[in-house]
Order: C-alpha cells, then structure tokens, then sequence
C-alpha cells in the first residue's frame, strides 16, 4: 500500500490521507471543492463547485501516476438533489470514461459544500 499526496489538491481535513494505492488501484478519499490554494470553498454555485471537487480528484489522479480515462467508479455526494442535472454537465466534462457511479443525497458536508466526490481509478 502507499499513500498518495499532492499540494495540488487540498489537504485531508481529518486523519486520512488523499489517497492510497492498493493492489493497482487508486482509491480517493472524497474530495470537496476546496480551493487547494486558499484551503476554503471559494465558491457558492452547484456548477462552480462541482467543478473544483473534479479538479481535486483530477490532480490526486495525477499525483498518483494515472489519469482520469483510468478511473473507474466514483461515488458522489449531493446535499440536494435537485442540482443533480448540473452536477452531471459538469461531471460529464472530466469523466469521460463514464465510469460505475453511485450518487445520493445527504443531509450535510464538510464545510458546508454541495457534493463530494470520490474515485477509484487503475494506474496506469
């Protein structure tokens, strides 16, 4: 197992790390959309901050020697469901490989966020 890290997505908020590889996968811890430059959700729109929830996983992805063409289950977190139609035009732009996905609706998030994702990905 080796744990994956990179500045270019934001630090773990609790005790877990951003990522582990296991076996020639890449499993995600779920990633917000917090700014990794600034450590805070700079954004308030569904669109905006699913956005910087793909990036984060994106740059763990790649921190990790893959890709996201590699990815092959996400499991996604929305406070309201009714931001489910956004949530996928974005998602749709970095998940190409339409990859398993589960997606539910919670009651809340860290730091007050709109959705979470979390991936697992082969490396390549």
């Amino acid at each position: 197992m080796y744990t994956i890290s990179t500045n270019a997505a934001p630090e773990a908020i609790g005790p877990y790390s951003q990522a582990q590889m296991a076996l020639g996968f890449i499993f995600t811890s779920g990633q917000i959309p917090i700014n990794p430059k600034t450590g805070t959700i700079d954004t308030e729109s569904i669109m905006e901050q699913t956005r910087q929830a793909c990036e984060n996983v994106k740059a763990v992805i790649e921190a990790a020697g893959s890709d996201m063409g590699k990815v092959v289950k996400t499991t996604c977190y929305l406070t309201d469901m009714a931001d489910f139609g956004t949530f996928n035009a974005v998602y749709e732009e970095y998940f190409v490989s339409k990859p398993a996905r589960s997606c539910v609706t919670v009651k809340a998030l860290p730091k007050g966020a709109l959705c979470e994702i979390e991936a697992i990905a082969e490396k390549n």
